[in-house]
């Protein structure tokens, strides 16, 4: 149930990082649910790093979001060059 709840909630963030993102992003709903569960491990990280988080603990809502807008960004820079 962890893994549906995970796809469920990294479609969500990604739904929410590409509304607030400026651009028009073509992405389908499986690279939107990628970008959602990659931007919350991206928050992990950095969070971890910065010492916001401890080890293992999950990331809220928030961070997941701003890690999802740092991932499309980055991907938006690749996508141009």
């Amino acid at each position: 149930m962890s893994i549906i709840g995970m796809i469920i909630v990294g479609f969500i963030v990604g739904l929410i990082a590409r509304a607030i993102m400026p651009g028009d992003q073509k992405l389908g709903i499986i690279l939107t649910t990628i970008l959602g569960i990659v931007g919350s491990v991206v928050a992990g990280y950095l969070g971890t790093a910065l010492g916001l988080y401890q080890v293992g603990q999950g990331v809220g809502w928030i961070g997941s979001i701003i890690g999802a807008i740092i991932v499309l960004f980055v991907y938006g820079l690749i996508k141009k060059s």
